[in-house]
């Protein structure tokens, strides 16, 4: 019988079958951050239990730790979420990237970086974007506190069986467009609940042209389309990138020949039959802007702030109160929207590649002067090699912040945070009400766009730049 990549990672990893229709599902990767961790360690000391498999498990600090200075963490209850997972780790054996550690950085980011993410594994972590994995053909999502500690006790979960979902990316993107473009585009599409009961396999010509970096953006946001996970089959690109030199977890020699034997079978069968299916020529898209408190209110750069009953997916009172939320105003044009902050990171679009495009642009030129800039790496991997490359030179002559790594401003739940009202052009993944900050306005844009938008002191079209 046919199967999809999915069907196929799934069925390797079905350890038991139940009545009910669920299954016992190995589970070959975890990833630990302190904050969805504190309460499931505590639940294996109460129980007395040990974790099972260490070795198949890696933690990191990342979502509350300071980006300007390392060591200097104002937020008590933060600082203790970062101690207590450093003890916990220490106590259970499990590899540990503290605030000391060169391979700091965000879940998402450092995992891929250090080999720890492989195609035809099982991921799971304490994070909603953990699907950012699947750009590996790895089956990859996130799971809640109490998972987190069935997983640590038992390497595995009690799941029910997603349904498949072809998305299709055709044609060629043209300068200043990019892979952040594309999975906005694909959610303004089908919406905020498009994806609901799903899991994504992205394909097609458009995808295979992507680097590894760009189909980590891909499929980071698949959550934002409600899918549980989003997939991508591995080919040469994955296996030269998981063959580098500088991916310690990563099989190596005889032992990567014959992983890449393996995983070259990681397709779905010509014949195989998805639940539901979407094609999108991306020949004419543009730079997406979200102008609302949901990826799924997103419209290009040349566009106009839509009337409430014209918005896609959302009732009419949804999106007025989206608008009153932003303070826009239906028919204003996204490029006369103003900002205060642009925000460059997040495990979305924190990666090398991801700020080298954003220095291109800003080489030579000043950031308005009313516009903060923050540039945050996804991980001190990245911070080190874009140093080596100068693009922390171009940033802090443009006027921008030069950081550590960590997650920052994708959500207020460290130093870097918006302060009421003020507007930011962010490369995150989600621009929901007081995300960024208590009553902070968010618009979801890509590198490019940040860039453009932060020279121009308003949302800019990034294309200029590259004709």
């Amino acid at each position: 019988m046919a199967q999809t990549l999915y069907d196929k990672i799934w069925n390797e990893h079905v350890v038991r079958q139940y009545d009910d229709g669920s299954v016992l599902l190995y589970v070959d990767r975890h990833l630990v951050h302190e904050v969805t961790s504190p309460q499931a360690f505590e639940g294996l000391r109460l129980a007395g239990r040990r974790v099972r498999r260490p070795d198949l498990t890696l933690a990191t600090v990342d979502h509350n730790v300071p980006t300007r200075q390392r060591h200097c963490v104002s937020d008590p209850v933060a600082a203790e979420q970062i101690a207590t997972l450093e003890r916990n780790a220490k106590e259970y054996g499990i590899p540990f990237l503290g605030l000391s550690h060169p391979e700091q950085g965000i879940v998402h980011v450092v995992g891929p970086e250090l080999g720890f993410t492989l195609p035809g594994t099982t991921i799971v972590c304490g994070d909603s974007h953990t699907s950012t994995h699947g750009a590996f053909g790895a089956l990859a999502f996130g799971i809640g506190t109490s998972e987190v500690e069935h997983v640590l006790a038992t390497q595995t979960l009690r799941l029910r069986k997603s349904l498949n979902f072809r998305v299709r990316f055709v044609g060629e993107a043209g300068p200043g467009v990019t892979a952040k473009d594309m999975i906005l585009r694909f959610i303004g599409e089908v919406g905020p609940a498009g994806g609901t009961g799903f899991v994504l396999e992205f394909c097609g010509d458009a995808i295979r042209a992507l680097s590894m970096e760009e189909r980590m953006t891909v499929c980071n946001m698949s959550i934002e389309a409600g899918a549980r996970a989003g997939l991508i089959a591995p080919d040469e690109v994955t296996f030269d990138y998981v063959a580098s030199d500088d991916r310690p977890y990563a099989p190596r020699g005889r032992a990567l020949r014959e992983a890449i034997r393996r995983w070259e079978k990681l397709a779905s069968d010509k014949d195989a039959k998805f639940d539901r299916e979407i094609e999108l020529n991306i020949s004419d898209l543009e730079p997406q802007v979200t102008w609302g408190t949901s990826p799924g209110m997103v419209t290009g750069i040349s566009g106009e702030v839509p009337e409430p009953e014209q918005v896609k997916h959302f009732s009419r009172d949804d999106a007025a109160k989206a608008l009153a939320y932003t303070k826009l105003k239906p028919g204003q044009k996204i490029v006369d929207i103003p900002i205060d902050v642009v925000f460059l990171g997040s495990c979305t679009n924190g990666r090398l590649s991801d700020l080298r495009i954003a220095a291109e642009i800003l080489k030579g030129k000043k950031i308005s002067p009313h516009v903060r800039m923050i540039v945050v790496p996804g991980s001190e991997r990245i911070r080190r090699r874009a140093e080596k490359e100068g693009l922390d030179k171009i940033f802090k002559e443009a006027g921008a912040e030069w950081r550590h790594a960590g997650c920052s401003m994708c959500l207020a739940m460290n130093e870097d945070r918006l302060e009421p009202g003020q507007r930011c052009a962010s490369t995150t993944n989600r621009n929901f009400e007081s995300r960024q900050g208590r009553d902070s306005i968010t618009h979801l844009v890509s590198p490019a766009t940040a860039a453009a938008s932060a020279i121009a002191g308003h949302l800019s079209d990034p294309r200029e730049y590259f004709a």
